[in-house]
């Protein structure tokens, strides 16, 4: 991973930590995208004490350990910057860390952070409501790749996501090895299986490459049942994506509709969290083909709008489809994704037709670069 390049949320944490009593600050995101490398530049240039402890490295963690690193930043005197890192493999942290702040509120500044995205979530809305920021941490993004490693747009569509595997790109087995066994088997055996119920975990697997084999597609819910090898029902579908989507593997766009329940009785819209995964079960190969290529490419806009703040859908009446519809604030962007693959041109202009408010954007390959490094002012200026 490139030690020297620094993600966007390092100088947000920083500016959120010298406010006047901030809250604690929670980082949530996929396993191997560079939360600790970055907590560890955060450190490097913070001015006064800070105290840095990990949970993964002792071999016993409990309520006293956590205590105990509470109260060494407390000894480097108030406003001191503990950061407690792997923090839900701490038996009940959430309760711990909820009456340590209770009884000595804003003495310390408090970064907590972890791999398991689902448990840190969980104990945030049980425990800690009011008293935290939470910043996702997502996939590295093609702006972010080309500048850290030099990527173009063909590698970011074989590879882009992992900064870790970046490595083993000119060795397909060493690469597909690193994907599976240090990020796909982690996030599913551990981060999932550990801490959910599910009741048939081979079949919770196989739905993983099924799902990561229709990028960017939608596709109803009974089809995908139908593909796994057991009887179950649409909710088993529905849980599973679920579960991928709290892990930052797999997402599901739903249909947009000013009518709610229009929405959540529509077909999902499968998006992969980024290229790599898609890569990693199809093989590079499968980019050979120039539909599946365009379907990548529109994996690879829609992880991006994803990482926005706001609601991102799909659109579509009959033939006539929007990729996606973007939603923030009030504002209605409709994406139109030229990326090669064979559809009706008319879309847009029949969602134009039902929504006049909408703002119409169409993304390429040539000016994907802009919105990956700015999508705000993208989208603005438009």
């Amino acid at each position: 991973m490139s030690q020297s390049f620094e993600r966007a949320f390092v100088a947000q944490l920083e500016q959120r930590l010298t406010e006047v009593s901030p809250l604690m600050q929670v980082l949530v995101g996929p396993r191997q995208v560079g939360k600790t490398t970055g907590i560890r530049q955060l450190l490097a240039r913070t001015p006064g004490p800070s105290h840095y402890a990990n949970a993964d490295d002792v071999l016993v963690t409990d309520r006293t350990w956590l205590l105990e690193q509470w109260q060494k930043a407390l000894l480097l005197g108030d406003g001191a910057l503990l950061v407690v890192d792997e923090v839900q493999k701490i038996p009940n942290w959430s309760e711990v860390i909820k009456s340590l702040w209770d009884q000595q509120t804003h003495r310390l500044r408090v970064v907590l952070l972890g791999s398991s995205s689902l448990q840190i979530q969980t104990g945030l809305t049980e425990s800690l409501v009011g008293r935290f920021e939470l910043t996702r941490v997502y996939h590295w993004t093609f702006s972010e790749l080309k500048t850290a490693f030099g990527y173009d747009l063909e590698r970011y569509l074989l590879y882009g996501g992992y900064p870790g595997a970046v490595p083993f790109e000119g060795d397909a087995d060493r690469w597909y090895a690193y994907m599976k066994d240090a990020i796909v088997e982690s996030v599913i055996g551990k981060d999932i299986l550990q801490n959910r119920k599910v009741a048939n975990p081979a079949l919770f697997r196989q739905a993983f490459e099924i799902l990561c084999r229709y990028p960017a597609q939608e596709i109803s819910y009974t089809k995908l049942l139908g593909q796994l090898q057991d009887k179950g029902n649409t909710d088993l579908i529905k849980y599973y994506l679920e579960l991928y989507a709290g892990a930052f593997l797999i997402y599901s766009l739903e249909k947009y509709s000013a009518k709610a329940w229009l929405t959540r009785s529509s077909s999902p819209k499968i998006l992969a969290a980024c290229p790599a995964l898609y890569t990693m079960t199809a093989g590079p190969q499968a980019l050979s083909d120039p539909e599946l290529r365009g379907r990548v490419f529109e994996l690879a806009v829609g992880a991006e709008l994803l990482q926005l703040q706001g609601a991102l859908f799909y659109w579509r009446e009959k033939n006539a489809e929007v990729d996606f519809v973007y939603v923030h604030q009030g504002r209605v962007h409709a994406i139109e994704v030229k990326s090669g693959r064979k559809k009706s041109a008319k879309g847009l202009e029949t969602f134009l037709g039902y929504f006049p408010a909408a703002r119409p954007v169409i993304l390429t390959p040539d000016n994907f670069a802009q919105l990956s490094e700015n999508p705000k002012k993208f989208l603005a200026a438009l």
